[in-house]
């Protein structure tokens, strides 16, 4: 069983506006902070925040009580709502009130997702500026080990803080810092700010976290890779965040992490999303741990991977043949919700995947199912409209058999991985240069070759430009909540340089106006805080 977390405090939140956190289970500070215990249980909170939703397994005594249904509010839930749902990677048979909007590219200001993932946001931020005040003034009796590793979770916090503000400035672009627990209404300060604050804590915290490398200290901790990663995607998208490029620097970061001598590609892709996939410490620089015994949540790789089951998926038929506990035995879980399935535009990014009966193709990264599927999606609310794709899974890649949980997940979310480095480093040098480099090229080709088994689907320094690295990433981090930041940085989300099907809420797809590149901040924060501006165009 993955070491997971232990959680003290209980609290909840309404509005980024509202700062003053206190705990809602009667402890006082003096008695939470008594020893070092105290700090160990907040910092596992603040961790948890990314992806669990409350204090009482998968649903109960929320943090957040803006959303009816607990499960909604998980982190890496709406953060990937926002990522993929929005693109032409997945689409959605739901009918929750706002869910469709998303791949329609017609929300607004009251969508309750938005919404919710602009306050997830906040709200893990306050965490980390609580934890660190908390940790400013420290009892006596504690021993110097003890104290030492308090410094390590203050930069740990901080490091989550900006991960947040990544996001924040990512889907908001205009929005508060915030780096303290105050009562004070806060102003919007210029995108540049936030970045600049962003890169400024990840420079400060390099040499106080951990040496790079999961298998070098307790796995799921941040370390100093993960902190490279982050500067890189800071970079890569710099000139979309700020208009000033930064592509030499992302050259730089992503060097830190495939020259640590750390890392190596997975031999299996396919492994590196399934429930065992936290002995896949070689590729995976920073997971979002998942346990689906100790750390039970509605959101997370629980909805990733059961969203994405329905139809002949769960029918106990494989072939047409009986096949009793079929979703158990193939996915790890006890049933699907029938949600999400893809395009049409993903499923030809594979050579020969569309015309294949099964999806198969030479690139086997390309994980669809097609049984009782259509490829094309005539009825958005219909689940067999449309390929299902089951990346990720809850089957232990070293048993076969179903990782522990009962109705949740063990597959843990790999955040940052080697792969995305290889591909920011050759976009990066594409931008800055014009041309990738013989030995960029190789690791190209490494991905390649772990795709195809052999090197037939090598490329040349001349087949590599914009277009194929956009494609490429398409077809290496599908489902891995990176594709709507890629659109806008190719400038393909909006507009219509790039349709795809349903995009626009029309079956052929249609152009969508440019200021949704950015959400809105909620309607009801700038009720509650008069000092902020909406985003242009809401």
């Amino acid at each position: 069983m993955k070491k997971i977390y232990s959680i003290l405090f209980l609290f909840s939140f309404m509005a980024c506006t509202d700062l003053d956190l206190e705990p809602k289970n009667g402890l006082v500070e003096s008695v939470a902070f008594e020893n070092f215990d105290g700090y160990k249980s907040y910092i596992a909170k603040v961790y948890a925040s990314l992806t669990l939703t409350g204090q009482q397994g998968a649903a109960g005594q929320p943090d957040l009580t803006i959303i009816n249904d607990e499960g909604f509010s998980s982190y890496l839930r709406v953060w990937w709502k926002a990522q993929e749902l929005t693109t032409d990677e997945a689409i959605i048979a739901w009918n929750d009130s706002g869910i469709r909007d998303l791949h329609n590219h017609s929300w607004g200001a009251d969508n309750q997702f938005v919404r919710v993932l602009y306050y997830r946001i906040f709200f893990t931020i306050s965490l980390a500026n609580d934890f660190i005040r908390a940790a400013e003034n420290l009892p006596s009796g504690l021993t110097d080990t003890e104290i030492a590793t308090i410094d390590e979770y203050i930069a740990e916090a901080r490091f989550i803080r900006a991960f947040s503000y990544w996001h924040a400035l990512d889907h908001f672009r205009n929005i508060a810092l915030i780096t303290s627990i105050t009562s004070e209404l806060p102003s919007q300060v210029e995108p540049q700010v936030i970045f600049d604050f962003i890169e400024s804590e990840l420079e400060d915290i390099d040499s106080e976290l951990l040496p790079a490398g999961q298998a070098n200290h307790a796995y799921g901790r941040l370390d100093q890779a993960a902190a490279w990663m982050l500067k890189a995607k800071l970079y890569l998208n710099s000139e979309v965040y700020t208009g000033t490029s930064r592509y030499a620097d992302c050259i730089t970061e992503v060097n830190k992490v495939i020259n640590s001598g750390v890392y190596s590609l997975a031999p299996n892709y396919q492994e590196l999303f399934m429930g065992d996939n936290h002995v896949r410490t070689d590729e995976i620089i920073w997971p979002i741990v998942h346990d689906g015994l100790v750390s039970q949540t509605w959101g997370g790789t629980t909805t990733i991977i059961r969203g994405g089951i329905g139809g002949a998926m769960s029918d106990d038929e494989r072939s047409g043949a009986p096949f009793a506990d079929e979703a158990e035995k193939t996915f790890g879980v006890p049933s699907g919700w029938a949600g999400y399935r893809t395009t049409s535009a993903l499923v030809n990014l594979f050579p020969g995947a569309a015309t294949d009966p099964d999806g198969n193709s030479p690139d086997g990264r390309g994980i669809f199912f097609t049984e009782g599927q259509s490829l094309e999606i005539a009825d958005v609310g219909e689940f067999t409209d449309g390929w299902a794709v089951p990346k990720f899974n809850n089957i232990e890649a070293s048993t076969g058999r179903r990782a522990p949980g009962v109705d949740q997940v063990s597959t843990d979310y790999p955040v940052f991985r080697l792969a995305e480095a290889y591909l920011m480093l050759a976009e990066s040098e594409l931008r800055e240069s014009g041309a990738i480099s013989a030995t960029t090229l190789g690791y190209l080709n490494d991905l390649r070759i772990r795709a195809y088994g052999d090197n037939s689907g090598n490329v040349t320094l001349t087949d590599v430009d914009l277009d194929w690295i956009l494609d490429e990433r398409g077809r290496e981090l599908y489902l891995e909540a990176t594709r709507r930041t890629d659109l806008i940085r190719f400038a393909r989300f909006s507009g219509g340089d790039y349709i795809w099907p349903w995009k626009g809420g029309v079956d052929v797809g249609m152009a969508s106006p440019t200021h949704l590149d950015i959400f809105p901040i909620p309607s009801s924060d700038l009720i509650a805080n008069p000092n902020l501006k909406q985003n242009d165009d809401y």
